[in-house]
């Protein structure tokens, strides 16, 4: 391929590592004390209390051992709580514990502050274009694959 003919597939890959790679470089900078996976945990749980332990490992695209050990962690440090799953006692879901909304905030000032430079010098008309266009694409290939993380994604 020829320099500023990568396909679509390829562009947004890269933007993703990159926007991925400069959130955690600033969360080690001493923005929070949280690793990469476990501020995304807490995310996804901050907008979908209550996902089973499983679910959670679907959407972060883990497998469940492991979430599990992530979780441990996680709760060691007093951020979320197992709770037994009514439905099916050999499951957990999870919430958010009140220690847990300092680290959210953080997480979306950080998030805040790589989106802004990601955008810098795009017009806001193009941002909000591009956004609509992803949620779009998003919302197409969900569809099409029977993908329930629609409603949940970033």
């Amino acid at each position: 391929m020829t320099p500023g003919s990568d396909g679509l597939g390829f562009l947004l890959a890269d933007v993703s590592r990159l926007i991925r790679h400069e959130f955690a470089r600033r969360m080690d900078a001493g923005a929070s004390s949280l690793t990469f996976a476990q501020a995304r945990a807490l995310v996804y749980l901050a907008r979908s209390e209550g996902l089973r332990q499983v679910e959670l490992a679907s959407l972060l695209e883990v497998q469940p051992i492991t979430l599990g050990r992530l979780v441990d962690q996680l709760d060691a440090r007093g951020l979320v709580e197992r709770r037994v799953d009514p439905d099916d006692r050999r499951a957990y879901r999870l919430f958010l514990r009140p220690a847990a909304r300092p680290h959210l905030q953080t997480i979306r000032a950080v998030g805040a502050a790589v989106r802004a430079d990601a955008l810098r010098e795009i017009d806001p008309a193009q941002a909000a274009a591009l956004s609509a266009t992803l949620a779009r694409m998003r919302d197409n290939l969900a569809t099409n694959a029977g993908d329930a993380t629609r409603a949940a994604a970033p």
